[in-house]
């Protein structure tokens, strides 16, 4: 990995970022602190203001106000500085379709000045997995192998900040599983990681986790102190048809969390009294099953929604 830029063991600290489109507010007077060395995840739905908040991290969008550093340089002023120093996985596969793996990563070698790009393209290929698809066009790669190959441009310039955007979507489970091995690797060499997801396995891989939903940011720390913060208390029962459950305790005060999960209902709400009384009818019926149940970080995500605001609404 390069040097570390001035900051100390903050790789991101900003303050009040706050990016309007057509008077309306994607990102709303957002803050958030990123340690070195952390996979930060970064959660919300989509259109939530992830992707904005990215750009503006790494310079490639100005911030309409608020303020901050990455990786110590100022994110107004020294966007060029941030911009040698990151690597930045977008969405969408952006290498060319028409050349090889080893023809996009010796690109990438160039494009950034490195003294060798061949053996840097060829190291890339190692530590990837890509070892003899070298000569396969991207365009006949798969998700998972499309994704090794954009993490392995990524990392060629050695950043001290990676940036993922939803880096996994489309790909099956066992990629997702060997990319997040890859990234905890990364990060035990020193690697910063900010990843936003929507998958609620990948937000518990993360050292810490930021919640932002239509531009606000909801909640933030760790994924036990988000889910203690939310003050859910949660219930399961299953039974062979929930829907007339569901339909009763949706509209009853208290109730601020139904989910089905197969044969078995989650049932939550911030008032344990109020909850308690809205399903009391319901626990001497014989074919319902009641037992008191942890609070997941997906049950969290469906309140924490349940209460967002959609501003382009």
């Amino acid at each position: 990995m390069t040097a570390p830029a001035p900051g100390g063991d903050i790789a991101i600290d900003v303050r009040g970022l706050t990016k309007s489109y057509g008077g309306r507010p994607v990102v709303n007077n957002l803050s958030m602190r990123v340690r070195r060395g952390q996979i930060y995840g970064f959660l919300g739905p989509n259109g939530s203001g992830k992707t904005t908040t990215i750009r503006m991290l790494c310079g490639l969008l100005t911030p309409d106000s608020g303020e901050g550093t990455c990786l110590g340089y100022d994110i107004r002023r020294q966007s060029k500085e941030i911009k040698r120093r990151i690597g930045y996985m977008t969405q969408r596969f952006s290498l060319y379709q028409d050349l090889t793996i080893r023809e996009n990563l010796e690109f990438v070698g160039r494009i950034f000045g490195l003294p060798n790009p061949a053996a840097t393209a060829q190291a890339a290929v190692e530590r990837m997995g890509l070892r003899g698809r070298e000569n396969q066009l991207a365009s006949e790669l798969s998700g998972g192998w499309k994704q090794r190959l954009s993490l392995g441009a990524c990392i060629m310039p050695s950043p001290e900040l990676l940036l993922l955007d939803e880096p996994t979507a489309g790909v099956d489970p066992k990629a997702r599983r060997e990319f997040w091995s890859e990234i905890h690797a990364m990060a035990a060499e020193g690697l910063t990681v900010l990843v936003s997801t929507h998958y609620m396995d990948e937000a518990e891989r993360c050292h810490e986790i930021a919640y932002i939903a239509y531009g606000n940011l909801l909640a933030r720390g760790t994924v036990e102190e988000v889910v203690k913060q939310s003050g859910l208390t949660t219930w399961r029962v299953t039974g062979l048809d929930l829907r007339e459950v569901t339909r009763a305790l949706a509209a009853e005060p208290g109730v601020g969390l139904l989910a089905p999960f197969g044969t078995s209902l989650h049932v939550g709400g911030r008032d344990a009294a109020a909850l308690e009384r809205a399903i009391a009818p319901w626990r001497d019926n014989p074919a319902l099953r009641w037992s008191r149940d942890e609070t997941t970080l997906e049950d969290v995500f469906i309140d924490l929604m349940s209460g967002a605001k959609d501003n382009f609404k």
